[in-house]
């Protein structure tokens, strides 16, 4: 059981009257209940909790009823390891992000006016327009025993991660249009697990779905759709929309198998099927104001198993500190905060780093102060996790997004011009050198001019070729191998990085960065 909580980050799904080769047999009501109370004793010894997920009973050769019983086994939070999803949150514009966040973090159900969002937003122009058009983050846990733990029993934060052994982190993202440099920029660099693609019952697949569909797929983004709104129309609409979705996961280009969760047995099989199969794209229909079927998706988050496993996470923390910066605050009595994600090595407090590309190619010295993880302070942060790092006095105006805190000996290689390997998903005429477009690799967003397509004159939506970019601005730190996502005006493109060519002091001198 020990090992079995170490490989799943802390949780265990164990499966009671199932043989070895998956036979279904089944055990007697006595049996079942010394099953289950020898897992209970395992369970107490290893500091863990155990939660019943489903019972059926099996048509096996004998007279006496037999069962089947899952159980999930997760361990009681300690030291502050406690399993952290992050979710990424898309969907059209009005379809009802922002409400659901709110209705599943604090606990109380919409008025059907917006009420449930409020907390939600980060300036005044959302409140007054209803709209998000900035990344905000919010949090709902889940403690041993698989309840509930949001702001409506917890005051603060710090609460809900002390008394939580699982935390959902929610990336909630812009849905208007005019905010898509926004969205890609929360897919590509704070690293989302999984991604919740919201559509409204009763406009369908309507404005930007299919624009956060393709990123997502386009990213390998596993996701999850969720129809809102189903208060407001009829059955018969809700169905179509429901027929509309699976039309469309079932198309050449997303190959994806749908499956409607109806009852909670469905939300503990969606779950498990997820995490093994990136194919399977379980559907809810929920409404935020009535709160009907609200449950099978707490169900679903709750068991959702960590989509990447523990020997993976060990190799990251093996190799040295590479922070990405995505977020800067100044805090009062507290200086300078960056915002992140820490995509290698472990960082502790007081550790010395380097920060940079500054706009001359410069890394400059720095210390962490100290660290915070969902708004509550945090000794040491592990490979993959997000957190807030506090470093003191150091000049604001100095930082940028996009830029990487690393350990000074890793030595980190710089460049402005780089190649790519790409597909262009869709240009109205022809790609050709010279045209110019923002390209996104993890948290670097920045404009870059073609300088040479390889073997080609020019491209055609559909095309593939690779491809020199030279940034236009400055130099950013990037590595062989990182997902790309580019884009124009209309024009499209995702790929990988093929090709760094690094640049070395002199030269950045020479070409006046």
């Amino acid at each position: 059981m020990k090992w079995r909580l170490q490989e799943g980050r802390g949780e265990a799904v164990y499966q009671i009257g199932v043989e070895d080769n998956g036979l279904l047999v089944g055990l007697a009501e006595e049996e079942m209940r010394a099953s289950l109370k020898t897992l209970h004793r395992m369970a107490e010894k290893v500091g863990a909790d155990i939660t019943i997920l489903r019972e059926r009973e099996v048509d096996y050769d004998s007279d006496m009823p037999r069962k089947i019983t899952e159980v999930l086994v997760r361990k009681v939070p300690d030291n502050q390891q406690f399993l952290d999803l992050r979710v990424a949150v898309l969907g059209n514009v009005d379809s009802g992000k922002s409400t659901l966040l709110g209705v599943l973090t604090q606990g109380e159900l919409d008025n059907g006016r917006g009420r449930a969002r409020l907390n939600l937003f980060r300036h005044l122009h959302e409140i007054q327009s209803g709209r998000t058009s900035s990344i905000s983050f919010e949090i709902l846990g889940f403690n041993s025993k698989g309840e509930v733990v949001n702001y409506s029993d917890s005051r603060t934060a710090e609460e809900i991660c002390e008394s939580s052994s699982k935390m959902i982190t929610f990336i909630d993202l812009a849905g208007h249009h005019k905010y898509l440099h926004t969205t890609i920029f929360g897919l590509t660099s704070y690293c989302p697990d999984c991604a919740l693609l919201l559509v409204s019952a009763n406009t369908g697949i309507a404005g930007t779905t299919r624009e956060h569909l393709g990123l997502a797929l386009a990213l390998k983004v596993p996701f999850f759709i969720v129809v809102s709104k189903i208060d407001l129309c009829a059955k018969t609409t809700v169905e179509r929309t429901v027929r509309q979705l699976e039309r469309v996961l079932k198309q050449p280009g997303c190959h994806k198998v749908p499956m409607l969760v109806t009852s909670e047995d469905d939300a503990v099989t969606a779950a498990q099927q997820f995490a093994q199969s990136p194919n399977v794209t379980p559907i809810f229909t929920l409404s935020s104001v009535s709160g009907e079927s609200l449950d099978l998706l707490k169900v679903f988050l709750n068991i959702l198993p960590p989509l990447t496993n523990s020997k993976e996470q060990e190799e990251l923390m093996q190799q040295l500190t590479e922070f990405q910066v995505d977020e800067i605050y100044t805090v009062p009595e507290v200086g300078t905060v960056v915002g992140g994600t820490l995509s290698s090595g472990i960082c502790r407090e007081g550790d010395q780093l380097v920060v940079g590309p500054t706009d001359d190619g410069c890394f400059l010295e720095l210390r962490v102060c100290s660290i915070q993880r969902n708004r509550s302070a945090c000794r040491v942060l592990r490979a993959g996790q997000a957190a807030t790092l506090a470093l003191g006095d150091f000049d604001r105006a100095l930082l940028r997004k996009g830029m990487v805190m690393v350990s000074p000996e890793m030595n980190p290689t710089i460049c402005s011009v780089f190649e790519a390997e790409i597909v262009l998903l869709f240009h109205a005429t022809t790609f050709r050198r010279g045209f110019q477009v923002t390209v996104h690799v993890g948290n670097v967003r920045q404009t870059a001019v073609v300088e040479k397509i390889h073997a080609k004159d020019k491209l055609r939506t559909g095309e593939k070729a690779v491809v020199r970019f030279r940034f236009l601005k400055h130099p950013e730190y990037l590595k062989v191998g990182a997902k790309l996502l580019f884009r124009e005006g209309v024009t499209k493109g995702i790929g990988h990085v093929t090709d760094v060519q690094a640049i070395t002091a002199e030269a950045q001198a020479n070409m006046g960065f």
